[in-house]
């Protein structure tokens, strides 16, 4: 059950019935109205045709989360192309939810080379691979620390902090790595982001700055949740009478791996009832949702809430527990809990059984603000 043969999608049954959240973002939105928006820039391998459909449903919450004034989302970094990758980042996927929440998000391609060692600053980088500049440039002008989401390659993260470690420990609010296992399998395997750049997922455990780790799975490449691992999956049926038509038509454009240039008209017209039928009826699998309504300020609690973290909720579907952690060159992770001061934290799990259900549920909540 490797993370990317969930490209192959297999029939899947729906979501925990009767657990909508009571509480809305919107109504969340109402306790943040004192608060400012959260600078964000997003890392993803976002292409087009795509190399994972998660990519797509994770740049929709983080857009609807700017959208609702969440986020202040000040960049998309797009993976360059690994070899044998068919697709090109997917500048079409954010022209269309920049065009949907009327935003003016950048798009910056990713370094082409990956880390030699961790202490590798790439002094040599070619003057199109910008986005560890352009990161850096960010961070200099950022009058607030700002998040970082991991949820591809770290490379460009990684570089740029080696470059600017003192920026990082200043100007970094927290970086949210969406890869790697809590415990490697009997095969001793690596999750696919790891192997996409090792030594740059290696070097994101040295950053300066707040770490919050969200293991792609509890054990490497098994599909059995557990209470370290972020993976869940959902009915894509369930999602999609939840959301916009256009919105849905992004969705369906991307599913369908549709290679015209027609991205802004796709959204305009009404839903392939082919197409919609066919990807309703097979599953997703996600990873990154927990750390992006984290990053925001937000929860969900055990009955399906959406909340602020502010509320002292005393029953938490998932939160962060403190730990030591290492991790060599080659990407394999050793840890700990602690009680001792820290500022590396490791997605916590508190109720297995209703992680999927709630998560999916919390995720149709945020990605119903866009119209």
């Amino acid at each position: 059950m490797k993370r990317r043969k969930f490209l192959s999608l297999a029939a899947a049954g729906s979501l925990a019935a009767g657990m909508d959240p009571q509480k809305t973002v919107q109504d969340v939105k109402k306790d943040h109205q004192k608060k400012p928006p959260v600078p964000v820039i997003h890392a993803t391998d976002l292409f087009h045709p795509h190399a994972d459909p998660d990519d797509h449903y994770d740049l929709a919450t983080v857009f609807s989360l700017a959208f609702q004034g969440l986020y202040d989302l000040r960049a998309i970094v797009i993976d360059f192309p690994p070899a044998g990758r068919t697709g090109d980042p997917d500048v079409m996927g954010v022209a269309q939810l920049n065009y949907l929440t009327r935003l003016n998000v950048p798009v910056w391609i990713g370094n082409r080379n990956v880390m030699k060692s961790k202490n590798d600053t790439q002094p040599g980088v070619a003057t199109e691979d910008q986005a560890v500049n352009r990161t850096i440039e960010a961070l200099k002008q950022s009058k607030e620390p700002v998040v970082m989401n991991i949820v591809g390659s770290a490379t460009d993260v990684a570089v740029a902090s080696k470059k600017e470690p003192g920026l990082f420990k200043e100007k970094c609010k927290a970086i949210y790595l969406n890869a790697g296992s809590a415990f490697v399998n009997e095969k001793n395997e690596l999750e696919y982001n790891v192997k996409l750049d090792p030594v740059s997922y290696s070097a994101i455990f040295d950053v300066p700055c707040p770490l919050y780790w969200l293991p792609c799975w509890h054990v490497t490449e098994d599909g059995a949740r557990g209470e370290h691992g972020s993976y869940h999956k959902f009915l894509q049926g369930d999602v999609f009478p939840k959301i916009s038509k256009r919105l849905l038509n992004y969705f369906l454009f991307m599913l369908s791996r549709d290679t015209s240039s027609r991205w802004l008209r796709e959204l305009e017209r009404e839903p392939d009832q082919e197409l919609l039928k066919k990807f309703s009826a097979l599953e997703r699998a996600m990873w990154c949702t927990a750390g992006f309504l984290h990053a925001a300020g937000l929860y969900v609690d055990t009955q399906g809430n959406i909340k602020n973290n502010s509320d002292g909720m005393k029953d938490p579907l998932f939160d962060f527990e403190p730990v030591e952690v290492d991790c060599d060159d080659r990407g394999y992770t050793t840890w700990q809990k602690t009680n001792k001061p820290t500022n590396r934290y490791i997605l916590k799990v508190n109720r297995v059984d209703l992680y999927p259900g709630l998560m999916a549920n919390a995720l149709a909540t945020v990605l119903a603000s866009i119209h």
